[in-house]
C-alpha cells in the first residue's frame, strides 16, 4: 500500500540526488515525487541512483515554481537543518509520520526539501504549516538530500505500520484551505495592509511573514478564508476587483 504523502524536492542541483531519493521513497512505500526547478532532469545518473525505483522517477511531476507544486495542498511540512529567527511549530521526524499520515486522510500532503547547499528559503518555509528538524549532532549536521529524505519516508513507514492508529487530529467540518488558496489571501491581505497605511510597501516582508506564521498556525478551512477575505474587501470596498478576489458576503456563509 502506497503511503499517501507527496516528497518535493526543490532546485536539485545534482540528479544522483534525485535518484537517490526516489529509491529512499520506493523501499518505504512512497512513490509520489515532485521536483521543482531540478537543474537536471531526466537523468541517466538518477536512473542509475534510483537503484530499480524507475516507476517513482517516471511518475515524478516537474514544476517551475513550488506554490504551482503545493497548490491543491492542504498540510505541508518543510525541512529546515538550522532554528529560525521567527516562531515556527518544529516537529522531529518520528512526530512528523503521524501527523502527516492523519492529515492525509483529509486532503493532500507533502513534505518539502530544500536546495543541497541552502535549503529552502524563508519564502518556501512560509508556505508550510510547520517545519521538520533531524536532530543531529551539533559539531556536524551536514545530511546528504537521499539521506534525509530517507529519514523521513523511514519515520513514515514506521507510522504507517504502527500497531494503533495514528493520534487522531480534531474533526473538521469543512476541509482546510489549499496553499493556492492561502496565497490568494495572503496577497489579498499585504495589498489590504498597505493601502489602509499599516504597512510599509518598500519592506512589507517581516511583518507579512510573522502574519503568515500566526494564520498557519491556526490551519484555515476554506470557509474560514472565504470569511476573511470578505472582511479585507468590506475594509475596502471602492478597491477595483483584482483576479482571484471575486469574495463577496454570500461567499462567507
Amino acid at each position: 500500500m502506497s503511503i499517501p504523502v507527496r516528497i518535493v524536492l526543490v532546485g536539485t542541483t545534482h540528479p544522483g540526488n534525485i535518484g537517490a531519493a526516489a529509491r529512499a521513497m520506493r523501499t518505504m512505500g512512497l512513490d509520489r515525487l515532485t521536483l521543482v526547478a531540478p537543474r537536471t532532469f531526466p537523468s541517466e545518473e538518477a536512473t542509475a541512483r534510483a537503484a530499480g525505483a524507475d516507476d517513482v522517477l517516471a511518475g515524478a511531476r516537474v514544476c517551475e515554481r513550488l506554490d504551482e507544486a503545493l497548490a491543491e495542498c492542504r498540510f505541508v511540512v518543510g525541512t529546515t537543518a538550522r532554528a529560525r529567527a521567527l516562531s515556527w511549530t518544529t516537529l522531529a521526524p518520528r512526530e512528523a509520520g503521524p501527523r502527516l499520515l492523519a492529515e492525509s486522510a483529509q486532503g493532500e500532503v507533502a513534505v518539502v526539501f530544500g536546495r543541497e547547499s541552502s535549503g529552502l528559503s524563508n519564502d518556501e518555509l512560509a508556505a508550510c504549516h510547520a517545519l521538520l528538524h533531524v536532530p543531529t549532532d551539533a559539531s556536524f549536521g551536514s545530511l546528504n538530500l537521499g539521506m534525509a529524505v530517507q529519514i523521513v519516508a523511514y519515520e513514515l513507514r514506521l507510522a504507517m505500520l504502527a500497531t494503533r492508529a495514528p493520534e487522531p487530529i480534531p474533526e473538521r467540518l469543512d476541509p482546510l484551505a489549499t496553499v493556492a488558496d492561502l496565497e490568494r489571501f495572503y496577497t489579498h491581505l499585504e495589498r489590504t495592509l498597505v493601502g489602509a497605511g499599516f504597512l510599509n510597501p518598500t519592506n512589507p516582508r517581516h511583518l507579512m511573514m510573522r502574519l503568515r506564521r500566526l494564520f498557519s498556525r491556526a490551519l484555515l478551512e476554506e470557509k474560514e478564508v472565504r470569511i476573511l477575505r470578505g472582511i479585507l474587501s468590506a475594509l475596502a470596498p471602492n478597491r477595483p476587483v483584482a483576479a482571484g478576489d471575486e469574495t463577496s458576503e454570500a461567499g462567507t456563509r
